[in-house]
């Protein structure tokens, strides 16, 4: 594999490559020419064409057992590794299979213990009688033992509001630290610049990976943290825990930045023309239903949806033609 087809790609753009797969094994000459456009849009799109089909071509022989195992837990894919037998064969397929998740950083979500898909929203209670709550494409192992109650955050956003009737730590790690709650009710989201922890009851203890620094953030507030640092200590965003209840709100963001956490609900391409992306919205829009929340833009700001197909939509300014 050369180096321009072995870069990682992002999960979104991944998610786009896969449902142009499933829409192009029965299209139409119309979605032909559709994705032709999006593959030459983006040099990351090609990459990730051209890496699943390296993954096709790799496990064509064993199409069934390797997409199965794609779905399963720690313990199933191990289940799995030994069904598929003892042969060499199989340790190819094996190891090929986890080679190209870890490429594209995605080993850990796909082996998680819990974990959600694109779009999915679930909530469970933990043995000590911790709500956790997983959002979008989201992915946590869950550790607990005599001496700790440990959260593994793989990958997205939780939340978390702690069972009070269990005297062992709470601690939620990441690869950038730990955060130990205080009895509490808090979100940890993993972004590109590091772990957002946002408080909204009581207070969360954060330390950084690689500093022996811990501080108290507490309820109202939020910071990024790095592995080897702490950001500053900010107020609470508006609306921080809105997706929990199935909304996102916002305060007078950028359009793009509305269409871009909007695109983390839905496989495909969302995006928005340059024209258009600096407009200002405030609002409250469905998770749930995003085609209902891009709609809603359509009464406030001079803007048209653009559809292509399902899986390629884009905001532009009203009266463009495609």
């Amino acid at each position: 594999m050369n180096g321009f087809s072995s870069r990682p790609v992002s999960a979104k753009v991944l998610d786009a490559a896969i449902a142009w797969q499933l829409c192009l094994d029965a299209g139409s000459a119309e979605e032909r020419a559709d994705f032709e456009r999006w593959h030459a849009a983006d040099e990351e799109h090609a990459r990730a064409w051209m890496q699943l089909g390296m993954l096709n071509q790799r496990f064509a022989a064993a199409a069934g057992p390797a997409r199965k195992a794609l779905g399963e837990t720690r313990a199933g894919l191990r289940q799995r590794v030994r069904k598929l037998g003892s042969g060499l064969a199989s340790i190819v397929l094996v190891g090929g299979l986890l080679g190209w998740l870890s490429t594209h950083q995605s080993l850990d979500y796909w082996l998680a213990d819990q974990r959600t898909a694109t779009g999915e929203q679930r909530s469970l209670r933990l043995e000590d009688g911790t709500l956790l709550s997983l959002n979008t494409h989201s992915a946590v192992d869950v550790r607990f033992d005599g001496q700790q109650r440990l959260i593994v955050l793989r990958e997205g956003e939780i939340s978390i509001e702690t069972g009070h009737k269990d005297d062992r730590p709470f601690i939620v790690a990441t690869a950038d630290g730990r955060l130990r709650a205080l009895g509490t009710r808090f979100l940890v989201r993993l972004e590109d610049q590091g772990t957002r922890l946002s408080v909204l009851q009581s207070a969360v203890a954060a330390k950084p990976q690689d500093s022996g620094d811990e501080q108290i953030v507490r309820e109202g507030q939020q910071v990024m943290m790095s592995h080897d640092q702490l950001g500053s200590i900010d107020p609470l965003a508006l609306g921080a825990d809105a997706w929990t209840h199935g909304m996102l709100v916002v305060d007078n963001v950028r359009l793009d930045a509305l269409v871009q956490e909007l695109g983390r609900y839905r496989s495909g391409y969302l995006g928005v023309s340059p024209e258009v992306a600096g407009l200002r919205i405030t609002g409250s829009f469905p998770l749930h239903d995003t085609d209902l929340a891009l709609q809603s833009l359509l009464p406030t700001l001079p803007v048209q949806v653009q559809k292509r197909t399902p899986w390629w939509v884009t905001i532009v300014a009203k009266g463009e033609t495609p």
